[in-house]
């Protein structure tokens, strides 16, 4: 990766990523994104929103370079989100021409999700030759019905207009798993040959193992964990109700829980918890950096994924059990596809949306040291192999290369070391 790939003689080839979900570096899945191909000699730019930690409004980190602009107000209901969405939508197009304007200039646009409303910025560009590439990260349509337990309404019927115009305007489109891969291609009607899968695998150079400290635990025997961001539709109050139920049905008082993360919706779960009388067996840590991360991580007996089963749940691959897996970690989480995609047998599955039937397989785990350590060695050993960042980077850059397809530096990925979703396009999962 370390040859600089040309467009044209003398000139790198040059991105300009745009997402609006979360700042960089803090969107892991976009940084890695975005060093891997600044890595490979292309000229990297982004455009993001501000954030707390996050406020400069330029500078160049790994040689990326990265604006951001401030977010006005926190939306809140159906309104604020679409005064969002504008705002989000006039200051990032207003910064793509700061960017090829004044900047180092873009050949491709690489556009992440949620939301889909830059196609119109797409095509803008693709009028002046630049090319469109869209980062299909979530399932917009089916995360509002699992956030606003919504069936259907004007506002569903909008999402997916916005991810029908979307999928029509891309040039190329990478994804995260193949159930993502079958919506682009069956309800967004893409050539299966355009659609590329870039699993968003941990990067094994930015994690690491430490002993474990005893003080996570709180003076209890067993220390469990939850790791991400706390939105709504996420399912940390089945946690919170599981841990309940361990205290008061279980008879177990040898628990503790670490929530790590931030979010939208962890005050409100914060605020459960003490509601419901739970609050001494769990602590909320906020966002955390990465060194906090591992120690936590490298203290903990096991993971805990509770998102319920929904349209939107059972078609996403979730970056935590990943992470947990890097660690060691044997996972509890509730039976859903892309979870047994991603955590074979390195998660004990209980049947979906049921608490009780949660707790039940805590306690199963945490009684069972030797099953733990078998099922933490095998989920390692399986990041090791097929779902580190470093099998998806080169689906990443052969995605990438079909976008010069007269520059004759198509890359060979090297089908005996991927595994089966991420050596093709046209291939099943692992």
């Amino acid at each position: 990766m370390g040859v600089v790939m040309t467009a044209s003689a003398g000139r790198p080839r040059r991105v300009l990523i745009v997402v609006q979900n979360l700042p960089v570096p803090f969107d892991r899945r976009v940084w890695l994104e975005a060093t891997t191909l600044a890595r490979a000699g292309y000229w990297v730019s982004v455009i993001c929103p501000k954030a707390k930690g996050f406020n400069r409004s330029f500078e160049v980190l790994e040689d990326v370079h990265i604006y951001r602009y401030a977010l006005p107000v926190d939306a809140k209901g159906a309104m604020g989100f679409v005064a969002e969405f504008l705002w989000c939508f006039v200051r990032t197009a207003m910064k793509s021409v700061r960017v090829a304007v004044a900047g180092r200039g873009f050949d491709v646009l690489h556009v992440c999700n949620p939301p889909e409303t830059y196609w119109p910025l797409g095509r803008f560009w693709q009028l002046f030759g630049r090319r469109f590439l869209f980062d299909h990260h979530d399932l917009s349509p089916e995360m509002y019905q699992a956030k606003f337990d919504s069936s259907g309404g004007l506002a569903l019927a909008g999402l997916r207009f916005l991810e029908r115009k979307t999928f029509q305007t891309a040039d190329l489109v990478i994804t995260t798993n193949q159930s993502h891969r079958r919506i682009a291609i069956e309800r967004g009607g893409m050539a299966p040959a355009d659609v590329y899968v870039v699993r968003s695998g941990p990067d094994m150079e930015r994690l690491t193992v430490y002993p474990a400290d005893p003080a996570w635990r709180k003076g209890k025997r067993h220390l469990v964990v939850y790791l991400g961001e706390i939105c709504k539709q996420d399912g940390v109050d089945h946690l919170i109700r599981a841990l309940k139920l361990l205290r008061d049905e279980f008879r177990r008082d040898d628990i503790h829980c670490v929530l790590v993360g931030g979010g939208p919706h962890q005050p409100s779960i914060k605020a459960y918890a003490e509601e419901i009388g739970v609050a001494e067996l769990c602590a909320f840590t906020g966002r955390v950096s990465d060194d906090e991360l591992c120690r936590i991580l490298s203290s903990a007996d096991l993971g805990v994924d509770p998102d319920p089963k929904n349209a939107w749940s059972d078609k996403s691959t979730m970056n935590k059990i990943m992470e947990y897996m890097f660690f060691g970690l044997p996972i509890v989480a509730y039976d859903l596809t892309e979870h047994r995609v991603s955590a074979g047998p390195a998660a004990l599955f209980a049947d979906p949306n049921r608490e009780r039937a949660l707790a039940g397989r805590i306690s199963e785990l945490l009684d069972d040291p030797a099953r733990r350590h078998q099922m933490g060695r095998a989920g390692h050993e399986r990041v090791q192999a097929v779902l580190a960042w470093e099998h998806s980077a080169p689906v990443l850059l052969a995605a990438y290369d079909r976008l010069w397809p007269a520059s004759g530096a198509e890359r060979v990925i090297d089908l005996e070391r991927r595994s089966p979703d991420q050596a093709a396009p046209s291939q099943t999962s692992p």
